[in-house]
């Protein structure tokens, strides 16, 4: 948590969470993914300063354990002084102590960020899901909870000014923007209605920038000029050397001699090989994206 520090900015981790992508629909299948089709909606995770404390809390641990599918899951959920912005204990359930930052007590309408990354810790955890090391593991974590529609919360509680600042997660808010923009591809939903950060919609707006980059890329037909002729060179020249840097498609070839090309699907980063013979339409078998290519 940055409370009054320095925010990081950009996409250093972005590898990361485009392995995360493809690991959750790996490990969910394309249509328990689907299923999380509508986001957590602002009322129901609505905290005034004149509710309870604890049972206000409470009310949206439930709220985030029915979001997510645990309905024999049971969070109890307390207040302490303590570094990061919250922690959960990972035991075999059904009963799970989440403790949160005492700094909650005062900013209230930010627990249900804190709520979102903890329960998707138990629901990781109990799928069996994670990513080796700690920072990867968190990683992982914000990306399953912003793809699965409780992240905008995380990407919202981000707030800069001259002053001050606070930033929940591990992710920066540009790489939250971008899973967000690639979650609100997928299932069409534009989650910037209900951000009441104003720093949440320029770093939403960039990470959609991304997004749509990622489509754009060839042998995507979709890419630009300049894509398509750096395509047309690497091919004539491929398989000799190694992909150059920036590049996310590789050339090799087939058991027959034939060249084909892998890349990165735009939906879920599953690479995707086809044959190099021009115009070609690929399924991706993970997430069924229809690609159309010009290889």
């Amino acid at each position: 948590m940055a409370n009054d520090g320095p925010v990081e900015h950009g996409y250093p981790h972005l590898e990361t969470v485009r392995a995360a992508i493809t690991a959750l629909y790996k490990r969910l299948s394309y249509d328990t993914v689907r299923a999380f089709e509508t986001s957590v909606l602002p009322v129901d995770v609505a905290f005034c300063d004149t509710d309870d404390l604890y049972l206000g809390a409470q009310r949206v641990a439930h709220e985030m354990v029915r979001h997510y599918r645990l309905p024999d899951a049971r969070l109890v959920v307390s207040f302490r002084e303590m570094r990061h912005a919250a922690s959960v204990e990972l035991a075999a359930g059904p009963e799970y102590f989440v403790e949160l930052n005492d700094r909650f007590r005062d900013h209230r309408r930010d627990i249900g960020a804190a709520l979102a990354h903890e329960v998707m810790h138990v629901y990781l955890h109990r799928l069996g899901l994670s990513f080796p090391g700690v920072r990867d593991n968190e990683i992982l974590t914000d990306t399953a909870a912003t793809y699965l529609g409780a992240g905008w919360l995380l990407l919202d509680a981000y707030r800069e000014d001259g002053a001050s600042s606070q930033k929940l997660g591990y992710l920066t808010p540009e790489e939250f923007g971008y899973v967000l923009a690639k979650r609100a591809l997928v299932f069409g939903e534009d989650p910037s209605v209900w951000f009441t950060s104003a720093q949440a919609y320029t770093a939403y707006g960039k990470g959609m920038e991304l997004a749509r980059r990622d489509g754009q890329e060839p042998p995507l037909t979709a890419a630009g000029w300049a894509g398509r002729r750096r395509y047309a060179r690497d091919r004539r020249h491929a398989p000799a050397g190694p992909p150059q840097p920036g590049v996310r498609y590789a050339f090799s070839p087939d058991g027959g001699g034939r060249l084909r090309v892998s890349f990165p699907c735009p939906t879920c980063h599953q690479r995707i090989r086809v044959p190099v013979r021009g115009r070609v339409r690929a399924r991706c078998a993970l997430c069924r994206s229809v690609l159309e290519c010009d290889t």
